[in-house]
């Protein structure tokens, strides 16, 4: 239990102390903003900071502080130190220095400050790179919700129709200006998830006040959980629990709303504060897992969905447990309209196609839902297909991280800024990120991939995440 609040603590005194050095380092001001100099009605739109703050909240969250963390706490209570401390000075900075390079660039999208930072060979594959991962992400956060909502209907027949329901909202969400769905609906959506989130540590903490070993590694926890021999903490831990921790999809969300913020001074609160407030979230249904595993250790040989259903019918009964995991489906729903939301945002920056009207919108989004159709018939065949796509999407995720920090200490060193803040958790991230590539395999138990020896991973990994350090300041002063 003393890790679980301790972890705490660290999410809320972090946000206070290191945000403002970040802060400090960033120096948000009263200049003009991108909502105000190219308001459009359809992307630049100005709203109320506390909405924007929701807004950011469901888009970065994900699934990920839910899903990610029943799976990550399998690797034990040292989850709840990781998880804060890598939010602090990893996800969070990530977050609100991508968000601030946005502003600063009349909301330009990740592929964009990519081409500034990193030079136009990079940016073309990059913008190749990440529009798949970002396809990738919206099937998975179609397949997923649409999975829980049969479950909970008991309908599992009707799936298809679920599929099809939730990708025509993405369409529509990606096709209307973004105060009349998005700005709309996702504060209450958020309201859901927070009051969800509150109830389930409320009545945590009241079981475990009276058994604090709930929150403990059991003999039996111990005897279960991922051994360092076939689930290694370095790298998987960081693969399984990206949202909460440091996720490279967020980098891609932020200038959705860097074009809907009326002054850079919202900026801590809106991205650095948002990513922290997803931690918290990530620790309380951590917490919640580890209590369902340490009263039932069966539970551990189960999926996340139902361990989900576990936690919500323990702690809330049925009826309020219902709406919480309806919450979680949104939670799914509301990054998955999103990621495609900002697909056709960069596809419109790369190709120069005006957005104000709805026929180039249509137009650029064709495409897209033709592949992604394609996505879905393919991994729903059978589930080692989705499994596939979830492993693709998770490390790419993490490369988009590792490639946003580098191009983000670009930017503070051409400034003259501190960029150790971006460069330290870069290099950290590229170091596991690449080491679960040349490492994973079958024979490791995971999806196809190089299949190295662990250590010798580690060395490959070291050496490039350093000349990718390097690479990042030499280039800082050459565009100096």
């Amino acid at each position: 239990m003393l890790y679980f609040i301790l972890g705490l603590v660290i999410l809320i005194a972090g946000y206070f102390t290191y945000g403002r050095l970040v802060e400090k380092i960033l120096a948000p001001d009263d200049r003009d903003v991108p909502a105000v100099t190219m308001h459009d009605g359809v992307d630049f739109v100005v709203m109320p900071k506390w909405k924007n703050m929701l807004i950011q909240l469901l888009n970065i969250a994900g699934i990920g502080p839910v899903i990610g963390v029943i799976l990550g706490i399998k690797f034990g209570v040292i989850a709840f130190l990781i998880i804060p401390v890598g939010n602090i000075i990893g996800g969070a900075v990530h977050d609100f220095v991508s968000g601030m390079m946005s502003i600063r660039h009349n909301g330009a999208n990740l592929p964009e400050l990519i081409r500034l930072y990193l030079g136009k060979k990079f940016y073309i594959c990059f913008s190749i790179f990440m529009s798949l991962v970002l396809m990738l992400v919206v099937a998975v956060f179609i397949n997923v919700p649409a999975n829980l909502i049969v479950g909970i209907a008991g309908a599992k027949s009707y799936f298809l129709w679920v599929v099809a329901a939730i990708f025509l909202y993405y369409i529509a969400a990606t096709l209307f200006p973004v105060d009349k769905i998005i700005g709309r609906f996702y504060p209450i959506f958020g309201g859901l998830l927070l009051i969800g989130t509150l109830a389930i540590f409320v009545k945590m903490m009241i079981e475990c006040c009276g058994e604090p070993s709930l929150l403990c590694e059991s003999k039996l926890f111990a005897a279960t959980k991922f051994s360092s021999g076939k689930m290694p903490l370095l790298p998987m831990l960081f693969v399984t629990i990206a949202c909460g921790i440091l996720s490279g999809f967020h980098a891609t969300q932020s200038p959705i709303i860097a074009r809907t913020m009326k002054s850079e001074r919202e900026a801590k609160a809106t991205f650095y504060g948002m990513m922290v407030l997803e931690g918290i979230i990530a620790m309380v249904w951590a917490a919640a897992a580890l209590v369902m595993y340490n009263t039932n250790i069966l539970l551990m040989k189960e999926t996340p969905n139902t361990v989900l259903a576990k936690i919500t019918e323990h702690f809330l009964g049925s009826g309020f447990g219902t709406i919480t995991i309806l919450s979680v489906i949104i939670l799914a729903i509301t990054s998955g309209d999103t990621a495609m939301r900002s697909l056709r945002l960069s596809l419109a920056e790369i190709f120069k196609v005006g957005q104000q009207k709805i026929a180039p919108r249509i137009l650029l989004c064709l495409p897209l839902i033709a592949i992604i159709t394609g996505l879905l018939i393919w991994s729903n065949r059978d589930a080692k297909s989705f499994g596939v796509l979830w492993n693709y999407f998770a490390w790419g995720n993490q490369v988009l991280g590792a490639t946003t920090l580098t191009a983000a200490t670009v930017y503070l060193a051409k400034e003259g800024k501190c960029f150790l803040i971006t460069m330290v958790p870069g290099m950290f991230i590229t170091f596991v990120v690449t080491t679960y590539i040349l490492w994973i395999s079958p024979a490791h138990g995971g999806p196809v991939g190089i299949g190295l020896d662990l250590q010798i991973s580690y060395v490959i990994s070291l050496i490039l995440s350093a000349a990718i350090s390097g690479y990042a300041i030499w280039r800082a002063k050459q565009e100096a």
